[in-house]
């Protein structure tokens, strides 16, 4: 097909997706304006192009040229270059700088921010951090454009482009050559379709020993995020398969091979390991099997060394039964609870609300005080630090914060080499505690340290792979006390009553006699009706109580469909911020100043971690940055380019809302959820909210979900480990 080519400056542009680099703007062609569209590198207004594509009609905007490929001409006009360093394209220069230095230095001035950077001092207001800032975005960018005019031709984004050379720097191009695979590894947010895709375009064959070893690794993986730690070598061998299309009849046998030849080199290489049990064979990945391992180790370890401390318990015991006036009476459970974290290194407390937990705890902490026991209080989560403060009066930090990120190590570090200096450790909801931060942990406890692990064990899972707490419960290894007694003073609330009542497979009752009305349950068939009846408890039922919307969550089972996290926080947005002006949209959604956003990731360098909620404080759209505040005193600084790492989070998931507590909870329950109707998931979307919660949905939506009392069974062998001897 015969290419047109035409040259110019692009004069402005009428819409830019920096997702997928798809453009539509104004060239000026010797005079006459063009419109353009097309998939193109990062090209910016006042710059000079080559393009070259074929002339379309379109029904509404008339002659357009559509353009296939661009080559950057850089600006030598005052005007261009002016408009060109002012659109953001170099961070630490916007339209008042670029002005600035155009007028100082001329047509010269890309020579001289190539050349002799430091020369841009001679500018007023323009100090050696802002030009070594330049400099570095100055060479990012040509490095960036090299890399794009080879990707280009392949048609892969310039957003991903950019992510990738931001990834490996000037690695970048022969890591895509060797091996692009390694993104689906190395990169988060690259999962192996996105490798694959590269991959193909690349050249690489449907058979290559990458991409079936990559393959293998992302089943490993995707079965991870649901949760297991293990993969059944058959359907390890079958998921692989049908993941990498390789299983037409004619080449089955052949597929088969060579899924095998690769999984036999992965094992050789020890990035996987193989445990059978019962005859059946299972594969994890290395890093899943020596965590498992550890923690077995370790725990093991924990329980069978002695204490340094010798408490009297035979005189605590009394004082328990008989406690002295003003002090709380605890009821038998709690009282076995104290005894045993006085005489076990290790002891597990479950419970669920109202039943005490928070008093045991006090009452432990007083008498390690009274001991003189160092100790320290920890949690999976900031909101669930923050509510140990405000139950116990006492200092408790994130499990992250504890162990200390050290970002030159990549690794935390209090370890195994470097223990913590403390006697106890009490750590709260410990039902959240992946394989991973368990097995980091342990490792950064002293051998004669004691370890208490407090959490509602009917609460979901850990959001992260494993299934630690109720393994350790289930091996019988660790003592564990639970307890089930409501007191009195919770007896009075329907949100604590119906927990129960959920935990028991009962329908949730919406009155009794001397109860708080804390919890309603709004009939509702129709999934686009949720709008309604939540924009009614936002702005009419709260305000009458007085609860803030800041302290009010949506939690949804699922993040897809009309009432999925999603489509709930577009709508959400639009209802209580919809005046914003400052405003970024990337991968489709848009951040606005004032709206409320969850991390997605472990982010060690800025100490923020999966699950953390924040506001978005400012937006910088000429330094390219979105400042999110967490908490009271931490604002965390966001490139665009990282934006993939928060979302919205007026709605949030119930998996991700564990360890917290809102004011106001609403929870839809449809059966458009119906995958995933669980018991224990509406038991914690419930016991999220501290003084009211809306139910709003099917009765035989909610009915399957009581009865669902199963759950997903992970795929673990931290029982195994530590009820044997195996090294």
């Amino acid at each position: 097909m015969e290419h047109d080519q035409i040259n110019g400056t692009i004069e402005r542009f009428l819409f830019q997706s920096e997702e997928n680099g798809f453009a539509v703007f104004v060239l000026n062609s010797r005079g006459k304006p063009i419109t353009v569209k097309g998939y193109l590198p990062q090209i910016q207004a006042g710059q000079e192009v080559h393009l070259q594509g074929s002339w379309v009609f379109h029904a509404k905007f008339g002659k357009q040229f559509e353009a296939t490929q661009c080559t950057s001409i850089l600006p030598t006009t005052v005007v261009g270059l002016k408009k060109y360093l002012g659109s953001g394209l170099i961070k630490g220069i916007g339209p008042i700088y670029a002005e600035k230095l155009v007028d100082y230095f001329g047509a010269n001035i890309l020579n001289i921010i190539d050349t002799s950077p430091e020369r841009l001092q001679e500018v007023a207001g323009i100090g050696q951090k802002r030009i070594d800032q330049i400099t570095l975005a100055w060479r990012d960018q040509k490095e960036i454009s090299n890399l794009m005019v080879f990707l280009q031709e392949r048609n892969i984004s310039p957003a991903l482009a950019a992510r990738i050379y931001k990834h490996y720097r000037n690695e970048a191009r022969a890591v895509l050559q060797e091996n692009p695979y390694r993104l689906a590894d190395e990169m988060w947010g690259i999962g192996f379709k996105t490798a694959d895709e590269i991959a193909l375009k690349l050249g690489f064959q449907l058979y290559a020993p990458q991409r079936i070893a990559s393959g293998i690794l992302y089943a490993i993986n995707n079965a991870a995020s649901q949760g297991h730690l293990y993969v059944e070598l058959n359907d390890l061998k079958k998921k692989t398969i049908e993941l990498l299309e390789l299983n037409s009849d004619s080449a089955a046998s052949e597929s088969e091979q060579l899924v095998k030849q690769a999984l036999h080199a992965l094992y050789n290489k020890d990035k996987i390991k193989l445990i059978t049990e019962n005859e059946q064979h299972y594969l994890t990945l290395s890093s899943f099997f020596y965590s498992e391992k550890g923690v077995a180790f370790r725990i093991k370890g924990l329980l069978a060394r002695p204490s340094l401390h010798q408490f009297n318990i035979d005189q605590i015991y009394q004082s328990l039964r008989a406690p002295h006036e003003g002090e709380v009476n605890l009821n038998e459970d709690q009282q076995k609870g104290i005894l045993s974290c006085l005489q076990h290194k290790v002891t597990i407390i479950t419970g669920g609300p109202g039943t005490g937990k928070t008093t045991l705890i006090k009452k432990l902490l007083g008498i390690l005080d009274t001991e003189k026991v160092r100790y320290k209080l920890a949690a999976p989560t900031g909101r669930a630090a923050k509510r140990i403060i405000e139950g116990t009066g006492k200092y408790a930090m994130t499990i992250h914060r504890l162990l200390e990120f050290d970002p030159a190590s990549r690794g935390f570090t209090y370890n195994e080499a470097h223990a913590l200096k403390l006697d106890f450790l009490i750590v709260d909801e410990a039902s959240m505690i992946d394989i991973f931060l368990a097995h980091s942990l342990l490792k950064a406890l002293p051998e004669t340290a004691h370890l208490v692990l407090i959490g509602d064990i009917d609460q979901l899972p850990s959001v992260g792979a494993g299934n630690v707490l109720n393994d350790l419960i289930a091996s019988n290894k660790v003592p564990t006390i639970r307890l089930t007694q409501i007191f009195r003073q919770a007896q009075d609330s329907l949100i604590i009553v119906n927990a129960h009542k959920i935990n028991r497979g009962e329908f949730p009752v919406t009155f009794l006699p001397d109860a708080r009305k804390d919890f309603f349950f709004i009939k509702e068939e129709k999934p686009e009706e949720v709008e309604n009846h939540v924009k009614r408890i936002l702005f009419v039922e709260l305000p009458k109580r007085g609860i803030s919307l800041d302290d009010t969550t949506i939690l949804t089972p699922m993040n897809r469909g009309i009432i999925g996290t999603q489509s709930l926080n577009h709508t959400l947005q639009g209802m209580l911020n919809h005046e914003a002006v400052e405003q970024v949209t990337y991968a489709g959604t848009t951040y606005k100043k004032g709206d409320k956003v969850m991390q997605i990731r472990n982010n060690y360098d800025k100490h923020v971690y999966n699950g953390d909620i924040g506001i978005i404080e400012t937006i910088d759209t000429i330094e390219k940055e979105l400042f999110v505040q967490f908490g009271d005193t931490k604002t965390i600084a966001y490139d665009f380019d990282e934006l993939n790492e928060l979302v919205l989070a007026y709605a949030i998931s119930i998996h991700k809302s564990q360890g917290s507590e809102y004011a106001a909870v609403v929870v839809p329950i449809f059966m458009q959820h119906f995958m995933l109707l669980q018991r224990n998931l509406i038991y914690t979307a419930l016991t999220r909210a501290k003084k009211i919660c809306f139910f709003i949905g099917q009765t035989k939506a909610l009915a399957i979900a009581l009865r669902n009392a199963k759950g997903t069974v992970r795929l673990t062998f931290l029982q195994r480990f530590l009820k044997t001897d195996e090294p």
